[in-house]
């Protein structure tokens, strides 16, 4: 990624943040948010922040023990240390929230990983089947959650119902197209350069050989992890139960912070089941880190949860823990690798 736009990049991102921020704080009493912010109790923060790390280590949990199963069946494979694999989950959240859709995080993380000496097939295949697995679950939740509790998620959303419905709507979509990949690649790549071609003769896109190419690597990427899934099932089975408790720990995250106010009346299982659903809901939406539309949906949701004043203080605890922390550590985490790791590499290679 050359250094202009990924600077056009972290301005978009920035922008999106301060826009968000006015409108959550303008005509706002801030003395009494912050009065609220004061009795949130440290012993439900701790856990909160717990659970954000954990949501984000356990992507690296994943990545080390695909890596491992792959070393351990004599296929070739290094395996990077779990710390090192941690490290990786950190720098794709940085990049992922930074990008529109959360696209800009695998493929720097497939560069980190390629550096460390890690099969480029070998990574690819692991970091599709975290996807896979992250998009599989998602998907399956969300649908558990419109067949099983429609009625009061249809009265508790409002206005924001359809936007539900788009964004799982948009995550089946997603999870089709990944397994067509994985199950009929011809017939996807036949459909890719179908609309390539559509889109060149609309003048949306500008003939290019390195497009076809990179569209027959991806189709490429992902037959290789379908034929590792088919011989180690039991591993796909590990990452999808570990991809589930990693999706919940964000959803518990809100309700520690709903106890950590010392507020009752709504159950654990409301306020889980509505935090996953503005969670499902934008997933999908083209904004970096889906800025704005969350704090706007969750204040819309949690209105009647909330309750007082305690509605934007939870909402700052909640986003603040589960996004804004967890970016400004894997920031850090960027930082050391570009300019401590990167150095000492470079500088060992010199020396040999």
């Amino acid at each position: 990624m050359s250094m202009k736009k990924r600077a056009l990049q972290i301005a978009l991102f920035l922008v999106i943040m301060l826009m968000t921020f006015y409108a959550l704080f303008s005509g706002r009493d801030l003395s009494e948010i912050g009065h609220a912010l004061m009795n949130m109790s440290f012993l439900y923060l701790v856990p909160s922040i717990a659970l954000a790390v954990f949501f984000v280590c356990a992507e690296g949990f994943m990545i080390w023990y695909l890596l491992r199963s792959m070393k351990a069946h004599k296929e070739g494979y290094k395996a990077s240390s779990l710390s090192r694999c941690i490290q990786y989950s950190f720098i794709g959240f940085f990049y992922s929230g930074i990008t529109p859709s959360a696209t800009g995080g695998q493929p720097v993380q497939l560069y980190y990983m390629n550096k460390d000496g890690n099969r480029g097939s070998g990574s690819t295949v692991v970091l599709m089947t975290v996807a896979a697995a992250y998009k599989f679950v998602l998907v399956v939740m969300g649908l558990g959650i419109l067949l099983f509790w429609i009625n009061p998620l249809r009265q508790e959303l409002g206005n924001y119902f359809p936007l539900y419905l788009l964004g799982l709507a948009l995550n089946v979509i997603l999870v089709i197209l990944i397994l067509g990949v994985m199950l009929f690649p011809k017939v996807i790549l036949k459909l890719a350069l179908l609309f390539e071609g559509l889109f060149i003769r609309l003048k949306i896109w500008k003939p290019s050989e390195k497009r076809e190419e990179k569209i027959n690597d991806f189709i490429n990427s992902y037959q290789q992890a379908v034929t590792w899934l088919k011989v180690h099932k039991g591993s796909l089975a590990v990452v999808i139960l570990v991809t589930f408790l990693q999706r919940c720990s964000v959803f518990v995250l809100t309700y520690m912070v709903y106890l950590g106010f010392g507020l009752h009346g709504a159950g654990a299982m409301k306020v889980i089941l509505l935090q996953a659903a503005v969670y499902i809901a934008v997933d999908m939406l083209p904004l970096p880190g889906a800025q704005g539309i969350t704090e706007l949906m969750y204040q819309a949701v949690f209105v009647h949860v909330f309750t007082g004043a305690y509605l934007i203080p939870s909402m700052l605890v909640s986003r603040g823990i589960n996004f804004y922390f967890l970016l400004i550590v894997s920031l850090i985490i960027v930082l050391v690798n570009r300019f401590v790791f990167d150095r000492r590499k470079t500088a060992k290679t010199v020396r040999a």
